[in-house]
């Protein structure tokens, strides 16, 4: 086969794989928490359940559920009384051997993964780990004090450096204000390529305003 022919048929190939994997990997995600989540309203007493209620069944009513008891759950963690129930129920778990490593691990993923999204004031670029090699950062704090004294009490700023491909860990920098070098990206547009290791990057756009 011709060379340039099997190269032509890699291409597309792969173009067509970029397409359905993604495409797949989120119908099936979705449809694996629908059906979970419809499998929850078997918990309910039979005369209970939308299907017996109604007459018919409704495809993913589960989710509703699901979501009324979120915000239900929202409601009674963020009370003293809750918050003082959550503290028992981690200190109780975290006392079962293997059990506290897994609870500890997914709920340090979770807690990062959502405290530290919204705590993102604006995408950077810095040069680290070295100089003339950039890098994609996070500014999470701004105005702090010149603790060490070096730069004159010039204002640093505090950015997080998430880790390719997993964003939920990484290096929390403080640098002068005067070499973080604001771009015109988005806080999704950045998580997108630091998890696709550079591969799904963001069109390029006129450079940004410096930061407030």
């Amino acid at each position: 086969m011709n060379s340039g022919l099997a190269r032509g048929l890699r291409r597309y190939l792969v173009a067509g794989l970029l397409l359905w994997v993604p495409l797949g990997i989120t119908w099936l995600t979705f449809k694996f928490l629908l059906d979970l989540t419809d499998e929850l309203l078997t918990l309910l007493p039979e005369q209970y359940r939308p299907d017996q209620l109604l007459g018919f069944h409704i495809p993913g009513f589960g989710v509703l559920m699901s979501l009324v008891v979120l915000l239900l759950t929202g409601l009674l963690v963020a009370n003293l009384v809750g918050q003082t129930l959550v503290v028992w129920w981690d200190e109780l778990v975290n006392r079962i051997p293997l059990v506290r490593t897994l609870y500890s691990g997914v709920k340090g993923f979770t807690e990062s993964l959502v405290t530290s999204r919204a705590s993102f004031r604006q995408v950077v670029m810095i040069e680290f780990p070295r100089r003339d090699t950039w890098t994609i950062a996070f500014v999470t704090a701004i105005d702090i004090p010149d603790y060490s004294g070096r730069y004159g009490g010039e204002p640093q700023v505090c950015v997080y450096v998430p880790t390719t491909p997993i964003p939920t860990t990484g290096y929390n920098l403080i640098v002068p204000k005067s070499e973080i070098v604001p771009i015109d990206m988005s806080v999704d547009d950045a998580m997108k390529m630091i998890v696709t290791l550079g591969v799904v990057a963001p069109p390029e756009r006129a450079p940004a305003p410096p930061a407030p």
